[in-house]
Protein backbone atom coordinates (compact mmCIF):
# COMPACT_ATOMS: atom_id res chain seq x y z
CA UNK A 1 0.00 0.00 0.00
CA UNK A 2 1.51 3.36 -0.96
CA UNK A 3 1.99 5.88 1.78
CA UNK A 4 2.32 9.54 0.90
CA UNK A 5 4.08 12.46 2.52
CA UNK A 6 1.78 15.15 3.86
CA UNK A 7 3.05 17.61 1.26
CA UNK A 8 2.25 15.15 -1.55
CA UNK A 9 -1.23 14.52 -0.14
CA UNK A 10 -1.84 18.27 0.10
CA UNK A 11 -0.73 18.79 -3.47
CA UNK A 12 -3.03 16.04 -4.75
CA UNK A 13 -6.01 17.52 -2.88
CA UNK A 14 -5.21 21.12 -3.80
CA UNK A 15 -4.88 22.26 -0.19
CA UNK A 16 -2.04 23.36 2.07
CA UNK A 17 0.15 21.06 4.14
CA UNK A 18 -1.36 22.70 7.24
CA UNK A 19 -4.87 21.74 6.11
CA UNK A 20 -3.86 18.08 5.82
CA UNK A 21 -2.23 18.26 9.26
CA UNK A 22 -5.43 19.79 10.68
CA UNK A 23 -7.49 16.98 9.14
CA UNK A 24 -5.14 14.46 10.77
CA UNK A 25 -5.46 16.25 14.13
CA UNK A 26 -9.27 16.29 13.75
CA UNK A 27 -9.30 12.56 13.00
CA UNK A 28 -10.60 13.02 9.46
CA UNK A 29 -7.44 11.35 8.09
CA UNK A 30 -5.32 8.74 9.83
CA UNK A 31 -1.63 9.40 10.29
CA UNK A 32 0.94 6.81 9.26
CA UNK A 33 4.65 6.65 9.97
CA UNK A 34 6.72 6.75 6.78
CA UNK A 35 9.95 4.77 6.35
CA UNK A 36 11.80 8.07 6.68
CA UNK A 37 10.28 8.53 10.15
CA UNK A 38 8.12 11.43 8.99
CA UNK A 39 4.34 11.66 9.21
CA UNK A 40 2.27 10.71 6.19
CA UNK A 41 -1.07 9.32 5.05
CA UNK A 42 -2.15 6.01 3.57
CA UNK A 43 -2.70 6.30 -0.20
CA UNK A 44 -5.88 4.20 -0.26
CA UNK A 45 -7.41 6.19 2.60
CA UNK A 46 -6.44 9.44 0.86
CA UNK A 47 -8.19 8.29 -2.34
CA UNK A 48 -11.40 7.54 -0.41
CA UNK A 49 -11.13 10.86 1.43
CA UNK A 50 -10.68 12.72 -1.87
CA UNK A 51 -13.84 11.11 -3.23
CA UNK A 52 -15.82 12.18 -0.15
CA UNK A 53 -14.52 15.74 -0.54
CA UNK A 54 -15.65 15.79 -4.17
CA UNK A 55 -19.23 14.77 -3.40
CA UNK A 56 -21.61 17.56 -4.26
CA UNK A 57 -23.25 19.28 -1.33
CA UNK A 58 -27.02 19.17 -1.05
CA UNK A 59 -28.41 22.01 -3.19
CA UNK A 60 -31.14 22.93 -0.72
CA UNK A 61 -34.60 24.09 -1.69
CA UNK A 62 -34.92 25.70 -5.11
CA UNK A 63 -36.69 29.05 -4.96
CA UNK A 64 -36.32 29.93 -8.65
CA UNK A 65 -35.11 28.39 -11.89
CA UNK A 66 -34.36 29.67 -15.35
CA UNK A 67 -36.07 26.75 -17.07
CA UNK A 68 -39.68 27.53 -17.96
CA UNK A 69 -40.63 24.14 -19.32
CA UNK A 70 -41.21 21.90 -16.31
CA UNK A 71 -43.37 18.82 -16.63
CA UNK A 72 -44.34 16.59 -13.74
CA UNK A 73 -44.81 12.98 -14.68
CA UNK A 74 -44.15 9.35 -13.90
CA UNK A 75 -41.09 7.34 -14.87
CA UNK A 76 -42.15 4.64 -17.33
CA UNK A 77 -38.80 3.14 -18.32
CA UNK A 78 -35.20 3.16 -17.12
CA UNK A 79 -32.39 1.54 -19.12
CA UNK A 80 -28.92 1.58 -17.58
CA UNK A 81 -25.57 0.42 -18.88
CA UNK A 82 -22.15 0.77 -17.31
CA UNK A 83 -21.94 4.55 -17.66
CA UNK A 84 -25.20 6.00 -18.99
CA UNK A 85 -28.92 5.76 -18.31
CA UNK A 86 -31.96 6.46 -20.48
CA UNK A 87 -34.97 7.56 -18.47
CA UNK A 88 -38.45 7.89 -19.98
CA UNK A 89 -41.10 10.00 -18.29
CA UNK A 90 -44.77 10.27 -19.22
CA UNK A 91 -45.95 13.80 -18.44
CA UNK A 92 -49.62 13.95 -19.42
CA UNK A 93 -49.77 13.22 -23.14
CA UNK A 94 -46.06 13.92 -23.55
CA UNK A 95 -43.27 11.34 -23.53
CA UNK A 96 -39.97 12.86 -22.37
CA UNK A 97 -36.70 10.95 -22.77
CA UNK A 98 -33.58 11.97 -20.87
CA UNK A 99 -30.05 10.68 -21.23
CA UNK A 100 -27.94 11.07 -18.10
CA UNK A 101 -25.11 9.39 -16.28
CA UNK A 102 -25.94 6.17 -14.50
CA UNK A 103 -24.66 7.76 -11.28
CA UNK A 104 -27.24 10.55 -11.64
CA UNK A 105 -30.09 8.11 -12.22
CA UNK A 106 -28.99 6.05 -9.21
CA UNK A 107 -28.60 9.11 -6.96
CA UNK A 108 -32.07 10.36 -7.94
CA UNK A 109 -33.55 6.92 -7.31
CA UNK A 110 -35.18 6.90 -10.75
CA UNK A 111 -37.15 3.72 -11.30
CA UNK A 112 -40.40 2.81 -13.00
CA UNK A 113 -43.27 4.31 -11.04
CA UNK A 114 -41.29 7.17 -9.49
CA UNK A 115 -42.73 10.67 -9.78
CA UNK A 116 -40.26 13.12 -11.29
CA UNK A 117 -40.12 16.54 -12.90
CA UNK A 118 -38.56 17.04 -16.33
CA UNK A 119 -37.02 20.48 -16.53
CA UNK A 120 -36.29 21.36 -20.13
CA UNK A 121 -34.16 24.24 -21.32
CA UNK A 122 -32.57 24.24 -24.70
CA UNK A 123 -31.06 26.63 -27.17
CA UNK A 124 -32.21 24.35 -29.98
CA UNK A 125 -35.95 23.70 -30.15
CA UNK A 126 -37.60 22.59 -33.37
CA UNK A 127 -41.11 23.95 -33.92
CA UNK A 128 -43.25 22.30 -36.59
CA UNK A 129 -46.66 23.09 -38.00
CA UNK A 130 -48.86 20.05 -38.50
CA UNK A 131 -50.83 19.45 -41.67
CA UNK A 132 -54.26 21.03 -41.53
Amino acid sequence: MPNLRISDAASLLGVSDDTVRRWIDQGRLAEVQLDSGRKGVDGRELAEFAQRLAEAPEPGVTVAASARNRMRGIVTRVVKDGVMAQVELQAGPFRVVSLMSRDSADELGLEVGAVAVASIKSTHVVVEIPEA
